[in-house]
């Protein structure tokens, strides 16, 4: 498999026919690609923490991925994010999955379950009536 970088408009597209559960994000620091061969078989998108009190300036949040379901191909863009924000001067990598998604790619790729986090929704000014999973999420983060 090959990384290689996309732009924030292709990846969004393509989170939109293949993410199972989120619409693609509002900006992005950087989006890349997986390759196998000639086809695309999954993006990322990073960028700022979600959370103002962990957007230090230092910590680079992993907002999206999506694949088609190839093998190794969330590990392989979990493991470039990881590379770019090295490259970049960040001092740890963040990323969120529902409760009920056991985080393999995330272990494989080397990140840490740092536990429960965050809400089932939005609430306040900020609710914009999402159509979002009303689970609870668990936090992951690699220190760089």
């Amino acid at each position: 498999m090959t990384i290689k970088p996309i732009t924030f408009r292709q990846a969004c597209d393509y989170i939109v026919a293949h993410h199972r559960h989120h619409r693609p994000t509002v900006g992005s620091k950087f989006s890349l690609a997986v390759y196998d061969g000639d086809r695309l078989c999954g993006v990322a998108v990073a960028g700022r923490p979600v959370s103002r009190y962990l957007d230090d300036g230092l910590t680079l949040e992993v907002n999206r991925v999506a694949t088609d379901g190839t093998r190794n191909a969330c590990s392989c863009l979990y493991g470039a994010c990881v590379r770019v924000a090295r490259a970049m001067g960040y001092k740890r990598v963040i990323t969120y999955t529902l409760q009920s998604e056991p985080g393999t790619s995330l272990m494989a790729s080397g990140f840490r379950n740092d536990g429960p986090a965050g809400g089932t929704h939005w609430t306040g000014e900020r609710n914009r009536g999402q159509s979002l999973p009303e689970e609870m999420k668990t936090r992951w983060s690699k220190e760089l």
